[in-house]
């Protein structure tokens, strides 16, 4: 038996009603020149979801866990449990619009060289949630967050370079990385990667990938044929979740910069966090949707050291040199 042409994973965590409705829109995408099979690693969930779903869908493969390892660490699960020559990644609240899976695919057997595929996130609305693909970070990107440039100018590239807010998402274009909601890639490419780092449990993780899959010659493209509605775009209001995130950047400086640099940028994403907090005491409200920026502050010393390390290293990536990537 031949395998799929792509093997979609995608990782569950109490998403339930979220999961099953990506899952029925993703089936129903199906066409008949692109094969694709689909597993769902469920992180452990205490909402009924790996039931839920085994009962609705017994033809996708469902992993259940027993423990939340975090959505790299899942991923690198569903990977191992599959067999197509190209992964797909996709968030549970990702609602696929028209075929993306075929898009995607067929832009890959085309275009070999990227390794690395993403399309475009929308809102409900069709619009841009400018969350498919971002910049890597940079000192000055983190100054622009200590300075509240990147938050006074959202819409600037060079005041918040990470979001890449110049680039038109409607036309292809190569990135420095692309979102984890919606990415497609070689799984040559990501055994020699090792898969996502281990340390990562969320956030930055995609971020890391793509840096080290440039390494070998990647260049990650934006495919925009292909869509998805994003029904979680937004969803970085809430403190927890910030400090999430701010793990995640902090474990990203210390994986791939120089101690000197990595300190610096982590002493600024700290700046950037008291002056938010300040202004939340003195006049009670801020530009960030509600963050509770004190709170933040207050885990600093959590979130500035980042992921810790986990008890599965990465395996190890091969000997292949970037001229040799395509071939």
């Amino acid at each position: 038996m031949t395998n799929p042409d792509v093997s979609v994973v995608i990782v569950s965590y109490n998403t339930s009603e979220l999961t099953r409705r990506c899952l029925r829109l993703l089936l129903d995408s199906r066409t008949p020149d692109v094969s694709f099979d689909v597993t769902v690693v469920d992180n452990a969930s205490h909402d009924g979801s790996a039931d839920h779903i085994a009962a609705a869908f017994p033809e996708v493969r469902l992993v259940r866990l027993t423990e939340n390892v975090g959505w790299g660490r899942a991923v690198n699960r569903g990977a191992t449990a599959s067999n197509g020559n190209y992964l797909l990644l996709l968030n549970p609240d990702a609602a696929p619009v028209g075929h993306p899976v075929a898009e995607l695919f067929e832009f890959a057997a085309k275009n070999p060289e990227h390794g690395i595929y993403t399309g475009r996130t929308l809102h409900p609305d069709g619009t841009d949630d400018m969350y498919s693909c971002w910049g890597l970070p940079t000192v000055w990107s983190n100054a622009c967050f200590a300075t509240g440039l990147s938050t006074v100018f959202p819409t600037k590239a060079w005041a918040n370079p990470e979001l890449l807010p110049g680039y038109d998402r409607r036309t292809v274009r190569e990135v420095p990385a692309v979102s984890g909601c919606s990415m497609l890639i070689e799984r040559d490419l990501f055994n020699r990667l090792g898969g996502f780092d281990p340390i990562f449990f969320l956030y930055s993780d995609d971020i890391d990938l793509c840096t080290r899959a440039a390494a070998l010659g990647a260049r990650p493209v934006v495919v925009p044929e292909a869509s998805v509605i994003h029904v979680g775009g937004a969803s970085s209001s809430s403190e927890g979740q910030r400090i999430k995130i701010l793990r995640g950047k902090a474990t990203y400086v210390r994986r791939h910069w120089s101690r000197p640099r990595a300190t610096a940028a982590i002493t600024l994403m700290k700046t950037g966090v008291a002056w938010r907090a300040l202004a939340k005491a003195i006049v009670g409200r801020d530009r960030s949707r509600g963050v509770d920026w004190p709170k933040v502050w207050q885990e600093r010393h959590a979130w500035a050291a980042g992921w810790p390390e986990v008890d599965e290293p990465r395996p190890p990536q091969s000997a292949l040199t970037p001229a040799n990537f395509a071939s």
